[in-house]
Formats: structure tokens, sequence, C-alpha cells
């Protein structure tokens, strides 16, 4: 079991305080343990025993008994805090296949500094940056109090040292009446008028509450009260775009006039100053600036609250406390077995010069506040890739996995993943898309959908020519007459066999019953949000909650069938429970293995199909001629983007610019006339283009 899975123990990129060499020192030593506990002339405590006769057992006992007491006693956080680590590490590794870890090497060598995360896989996520950070850093996360007081999460959130926060969104008050939102010079005053039918403002509000139209995410603070019907709200933290389309939409009905939340001002300053003190104690907080988790393909508004929290940092103990961007990315998000990527940013620091306005308060605060918080989006979306929608990510992949060279790393693929998806957003936000763009979109669009019919992988494409030997019979009939399948088949059949037992009896009732809950859970999560699109960043998180009380209580049961319903003695009883955890990892891992062999002896077996097997031929030359044309096109409207194309290190705060003074220059270059002559140049070389860095 150790030299076939054993290392697949030590995930990439989750930090178990093990590194390859020392895992495999670390069970050598535990072997040696073995041994010696198993030989009693090699046994240390029963030779001691032997040699000083006045001393029994219960001594030795008693003695360590009373040390480990007081170890507990006097270290008691630091060493909950490494047990729900190592624990949460271990489920990480039963639930993802993979984590890849990118720029942990531009991480302080310590603290204070506040992590700024994504938030895109509910609570996994908080568990997949611990894992991923260092063991150097004890990270403190903030909460949301709904969450706090959940059983299973809040206990783990309790020795994790986490500090809860009230979230106004959480106790929102439906309003009285509707209302309608007025804009006189906006951009002077970055100020609304509030007029109410039916409304109470006076009884209802209060000075600091926000307004939030229902069905949306976006609240502003009401500033000034007039009457029952009359408020003014500050929309300084609003988009102007925001704006437009959340507060002046009058889709409601026919008056203009829209349905509102209350949303009742929370002080938050015990909860910043326990921030703070850990701050000025070195320590490392984790926030989720967006608020909430959401499985959109993009972030969400960010929550001034971690530009209030460096600029106190500031302001009370005159640390410049660095705000570091990480990234997670998932692949398979709310399935099992998945792969996550976690990609840490390069630390943003405020400007120390723009104290005195935070100082000043009004609106001084204000512009410095949300020119940081600018700056922290741009850092954050630097480390992710962000794109318009789920569809247009797809087209993001796919267009990179035909474009990219053979053997990159993951933190090229993720680099250059990021600059399709932004070279893809300035296309398309450019006016109206090249001609020549929106064909070559389509055919990629056919590709995939011809790869989802088939059931089949791009990676598999290059391999359907070198692998299928084709003759022609007299008729002229095209048949398969070589297939090396009999080693697949066979390795199939025998990772069945071995996982058949342990995953029909220890894993496969707890899978389904986990799906079923986190399904039930995911439709209860999608009707209280306001930003969810299809719940599916909740369900990771009930499924792992749901193993955590399902698992140990199947355990027991079959321990208390084996004492009830068998004959076997106790220390047989104990090992058969004991084993119970390595035979349902092992089941988990050789039916992996086994879904791997199976997706790769799809192919051979759609070969013998003849409804498929020409479109199975057909595929490797639609995939080379889209690489061709995909290629060319890059080469003429690459240097169109600048940086985005040459630059070996990408400074991602500027992109939104160079779209913006570029614009014109990249439709004209993108046009269809000059990317037909490359297209028909194309066809003599697939080669990358050479740029400071091949990408």
């Amino acid at each position: 079991f150790y030299f076939c899975y054993g290392r697949s123990l030590v995930m990439p990129g989750v930090d178990k305080r093990l590194s390859n060499i020392a895992f495999t020192r670390t069970v050598l030593g535990v072997l040696l343990g073995v041994v010696v506990l198993a030989l009693d002339a090699l046994n240390p405590v029963k030779l001691f025993l032997h040699v000083f006769p006045a001393v029994e057992p219960w001594h030795i006992v008693l003695v360590c008994t009373v040390l480990s007491a007081y170890i507990w006693i006097s270290e008691f956080k630091e060493l909950l805090y490494f047990i729900v680590k190592v624990f949460l590490n271990s489920i990480l590794s039963i639930f993802f296949r993979d984590i890849e870890v990118i720029g942990r090497d531009r991480l302080p060598r310590h603290g204070p500094m506040i992590f700024a995360i994504n938030h895109a896989n509910q609570f996994v996520d908080a568990a997949v940056v611990l894992g991923t950070c260092g063991s150097d850093f004890k990270v403190s996360y903030m909460m949301a109090e709904a969450s706090w007081n959940r059983r299973i999460i809040g206990d783990i959130a309790k020795a994790l040292d986490v500090v809860p926060v009230k979230r106004a969104q959480d106790d929102a008050i439906k309003g009285t009446g509707k209302v309608s939102f007025q804009v006189e010079d906006f951009q002077a005053s970055r100020k609304l008028k509030v007029m109410g039918v039916d409304t109470s403002f006076l009884s209802s509000l209060k000075t600091g509450d926000k307004i939030r139209p229902t069905g949306t995410a976006t609240g502003v603070k009401v500033v000034e009260i007039v009457d029952d019907t009359t408020a003014v709200v500050d929309a300084s933290a609003v988009g102007e775009e925001e704006v437009q389309n959340v507060f002046l939409n009058t889709k409601d009905d026919n008056d203009g006039a829209l349905s509102y939340d209350i949303l009742k001002h929370v002080d938050l300053h015990v909860v910043f100053e326990r921030v703070l003190d850990r701050l000025a104690a070195g320590g490392v907080v984790g926030i989720f600036p967006e608020g909430g988790s959401h499985d959109r393909t993009d972030l969400l508004p960010l929550k001034v609250g971690v530009a209030l929290i460096a600029y106190s940092a500031l302001e009370r103990d005159g640390l410049n406390v660095p705000i570091i961007p990480v990234g997670l990315s998932y692949f398979r998000t709310h399935r099992w077995r998945g792969k996550a990527i976690v990609e840490y940013g390069d630390p943003v620091y405020l400007d120390p010069s723009t104290l005195k306005d935070y100082k000043a308060g009004g609106a001084e605060k204000r512009a410095v506040c949300n020119d940081f918080l600018g700056r922290i989006r741009d850092s954050m979306r630097g480390v992710i890739v962000a794109s318009p929608d789920y569809e247009s990510l797809q087209l993001v992949h796919t267009a990179r996995r035909l474009y990219q060279r053979s053997g990159i790393q993951g933190k090229e693929k993720q680099d250059l993943l990021r600059r399709f998806a932004a070279g893809y957003k300035i296309l398309m936000d450019s006016g109206d898309p090249p001609p020549a763009w929106i064909d070559l979109q389509k055919r990629i669009t056919a590709y995939r959908r011809e790869l989802r019919d088939l059931g089949i992988r791009d990676y598999q494409v290059p391999g359907l020519e070198r692998e299928m030997a084709i003759t022609e019979r007299e008729n002229g009939e095209e048949i398969i007459t070589e297939i090396r399948i009999g080693y697949r088949i066979v390795h199939l059949l025998v990772l069945l066999l071995l996982s058949a037992i342990p995953n029909i009896f220890l894993n496969l009732p707890v899978r389904i019953l986990a799906d079923i809950y986190a399904e039930r859970r995911r439709k209860k999560a999608l009707q209280r949000s306001k930003v969810k699109i299809h719940g599916y960043d909740v369900m990771l998180t009930e499924k792992l909650v749901f193993c955590i009380v399902a698992v140990p209580t199947l355990w027991i049961i079959y321990g208390l069938m084996l004492v009830f319903f068998t004959e076997f003695d106790g220390p047989t009883i104990t090992l058969c429970i004991m084993c119970l955890p390595s035979f349902a990892y092992m089941g988990i891992i050789a039916s992996e293995a086994g879904m791997v062999d199976a997706k790769d002896l799809r192919p051979y077996f759609m070969r013998l199909l003849p409804s498929t097997r020409k479109r199975l031929r057909a595929l490797p030359g639609q995939r080379r001629q889209l690489q061709r044309d995909l290629r060319a096109m890059i080469r003429k409207v690459g240097p169109a983007f600048g940086e985005l194309y040459y630059g070996k290190e990408i400074n991602w705060n500027e992109i939104q610019e160079l779209a913006r003074k570029n614009s014109d220059v990249i439709f004209k270059a993108a046009s269809t006339g000059d990317f037909q002559g490359l297209q028909n140049a194309s066809t003599e070389t697939a080669e990358l283009p050479v740029v400071k860095k091949d990408l």
C-alpha cells in the first residue's frame, strides 16, 4: 500500500509538515518503532523495567500521564490548532486529487499580513489556504456569525481561533412600501435621493443603515432622513454602471418603484480591535473581501472592511500591513476528487501619505479607502481567471489548451489562461467583436460540443491517430485491426476488484447520502442568496460536513456489528476497526485510478461503433486546423495588446487601461481581411510566436 499509494498521501501543495524526503524518513521511523515494540529484547521500556525491578509499569504510566497533561494544558491552543490543521489536510487529501500551489515564495517571511481571498467554495476555501500557506503561519479568519453558530463548522472555527463577524445582510428586514432613486449631480456628490411610496423612514430607518433593492446584493448607506418618504443615501462605494443597473432600473412596476430591504447598521469596532491585536502580535488574518461565497466567474464588489483594517493598523500601531491576494481556482468545484489551484500574489501596501486623508474622515476618507480597495481588487483579479460567464470561461480554457505547447508547468498554464481571459474580455468589450474572432469562437465551441457528445477529452485527441491502426477491407470499408487495450482492461478489472469491497461497504453509502444532503442544502442556499447562480459553491462544504459525522458513525456501526454478531476477540475487533480508514482510502485511490483507465478506454470502444468512427477520425485534423488558425490570429492581434502579449511579468492593474487605449488598434488588427492572409500562411507552420519569454 505504501509503495503504490503512500506518496499520494502527501498531496502536492498541501502542507502536512512532511516533504517527500521527510515522509519517507517518517515511514521508516514508524516501521523501526514497530520492530522495537514487537521484540521484548529491543523494547526500551521493558529493558528498563528488567534492570530496575523496583519500578512498576504503572509508575512509568503515571509519570507520562502527568507530563502529557501538563503539556496539553500549557500548549492547548497551539496543539488544538495543529491537530485541526492536520485533520483538515487529511480531509483535503480525500476530497481533492491534487492541490497545486503557485507563488508561495512571494509571501513575506513573517507576519503581520492579511490574506485577501476570493470566495468560491464556502468553508473549503479557508481549509485550502490553511493547508497551503506553509507551516510557519498561523492564520486567523474572519467568519460570518451565522456560520460561527453552526455545529461542526462553528466548532472547527473555534478551534482555529476564528473571529466571528455579524453581517447586516444576515438579518435583513423587508421594507414597507416601495422606493425609487433619483440622481442629482452624481459625479459631484456621489449621493442618491430616495423617494418612498407608503414608506415610514422616520420609524424604520436610522442614519448608518443601508437600503438594498430586493433581489440584489448591493446596498447604499443612509446619510440623511428627511421625512417618512424622503431620504438621502451615499453611493460612493458603488460604481456608476452598478448605480444605473441596480438603483435606476425601473423594471419592478410601471411607476418605477422598487421593493427594498433594510440592512441595520452593525458596529464592528470590537471585531476590528480583535483583528488589530492579532496583526500587532505578528499574526496572519484571512479575509474574504467579497463578503460571501458564490459560484460566479468573477469577483463580487469588495467590502470596504479590508481597507479599513489596513488603515486602522497603520493609524493605531504604525503597521503598514501587506495585503496578500490569494486566488483559488477549482476544477469540478462541487464534485469528489477535484483539482484546485492556489495562487499567492505580490503584496499590496497602502500609501502612508494617504493616512492624513483617512484621518480627515468624510469624502477624503472614502476616496482613499475606495482607491486602496480598487488596488486590492485589481491584485485579486491578477491571481484568478475572471470571465463574464461560465461559457466564456470554458471557451478560454479550450483556447489555451489549443495554443499552449506541451510540457508547460502549472504556473505557466495559469498565467497563459489569465492572458487569454483578459484578451477575450478586451476583444468582446471593444464594440462589435471582429468577425474573424467570432468565426473562430464558433468553431472552438463546435469542437467542444463534439468532444462532449463523444465523451472524450481534448488531451486524448492528439493520441487518436497514434493509437489506432487502420487498414482497409476488400470492399473499401475501414476497420480497426489493432487496438492494444488488453493491459488497460486487465488493469481496470484488478482495480475494480481491489476497490469493490471497500467502496461498497465503506464509501458508497456515505457518498450517496452526502450527495443527497448537499443537493438539498444547495437548493436552500440558492433560495436565500442574492448572488449565487446555481449554488454549487456550498456543495463541497456540505459534503465535507456530512462526511465528518457520517463516516465515524458508519465505523461505529460496523464495530458494534463485529462485537454482537461475530465471535472475534477484542484485539481482532480493534484491529479491524483500526484498518477501516486505510481500507476506505485505498478504495478511493483505486477507484480513481480505475476511472482514469475507463476514460482512456472510451475512445477505443467508440471506434467500434460505425456511427462514431468517422467522427473520431476527423477530430485530430479539426484540432490541428483550429490550432493553426488560433495561433495565426494571435500572431497578428497579439502585438496590439502590448505587454499582455510581450510581457514576461504582467502588471494586471494596468490591463484595463491598456484595453481602453488600444481598443481601436486591437479591433483593426483583428479585421477579417488581414486575418485571412495570416490564416492561409499559418498552414505552413504551427510554431508558437516568439516573445520575450515564450508563453
